[in-house]
């Protein structure tokens, strides 16, 4: 058995800016600092609602050393160090695990995205290369490609591919996942509308967009369920259906920023391509955070 990097929520946490575009790390360490505080059980840096994909190799780097220090040990610091580009993930996952990251998350390669053989390739020269816990990250709906269960039994042989996070929104494939790899893969979801049917699968958690607003309540939902209440696990996951899909009925993290903002944090702007949200998108998220509780 591998031993999870975390059990519970990990918010995938978003990256605060100033007005003029740069990293607000006094208002990162605040929402790392209130996150631990409601319960929240890692802390997910530079991944997709942290817009990585915005952010320059030294911020990208600035960020998890940031993050590993500011936490100090009080819940697992996972580093996105993710790339389409295998060197360059080598690299900066390496400057991660210097940096004293707890664990790597890894997105499949995108847009030139490669064969189910290209990508056993690319994680194992990445596994290969740290010695740290490697989440393996799929997400199709972005990337354009899927990591079929066949290949991550396979990938699941290596002993520092520790789990996959789950966001192909395909529950028949996450069973077949289950069943395939065992104990030798754990499983996070990464859709918060998919929590329950993961864990009832098997899963240790999720790495989180709905954290960021209601860190206290996604901890919540998992902590009811490792407890052995699912009913109440099942309850509170309905729950906070509505406002997991007012956060994204955007691209991520445009909605979840907003509502950042919203609640008081100094989140900032987004990084171009991302724009903010529209007046429709706005006043949902302002509805079904009022309806939740965590809007007054």
């Amino acid at each position: 058995m591998k031993q999870p990097v975390f059990t519970g929520a990990a918010v995938a946490i978003i990256t605060p800016m100033h007005a003029d575009g740069t990293v607000n790390f006094e208002e990162l360490g605040r929402i790392i600092d209130d996150q631990i505080a409601h319960g929240t059980d890692a802390i997910v840096i530079c991944g997709t609602t942290g817009e990585s994909a915005a952010l320059n190799h030294e911020e990208h780097v600035e960020c998890i050393r940031f993050a590993v220090k500011h936490t100090a040990k009080r819940v697992p610091v996972i580093a996105g160090t993710g790339s389409n580009d295998t060197a360059f993930a080598i690299e900066i996952s390496k400057e991660a695990e210097e940096a004293g990251a707890d664990a790597l998350l890894l997105v499949t390669p995108y847009y030139n995205k490669t064969s189910q053989a290209g990508l056993i390739a690319h994680y194992t020269a990445i596994a290969n290369a740290v010695t740290l816990p490697c989440i393996i990250y799929n997400v199709p709906s972005r990337t354009g490609v899927n990591l079929q269960p066949a290949t991550l039994a396979e990938l699941a042989k290596l002993p520092n591919v520790n789990a996959v996070k789950e966001a192909s929104g395909n529950i028949s494939q996450v069973a077949d996942v289950a069943a395939l790899c065992g104990e030798e893969l754990n499983i996070y979801s990464g859709n918060d509308d998919q929590i329950v049917p993961i864990l009832s699968l098997g899963g240790k958690g999720v790495i989180s967009v709905l954290s960021n607003v209601a860190p206290q309540q996604a901890h919540d939902i998992c902590a009811a369920w490792f407890s052995g209440d699912t009913a109440k696990s099942l309850k509170l996951q309905l729950k906070a259906l509505p406002l997991c899909h007012a956060l994204f009925a955007d691209v991520n993290p445009i909605p979840v920023k907003w509502a950042m903002n919203r609640l008081g944090w100094n989140a900032g702007p987004l990084r171009l391509p991302l724009v903010g949200p529209s007046a429709a998108v706005q006043q949902s998220l302002e509805n079904e955070m009022k309806a939740y509780g965590v809007l007054k």
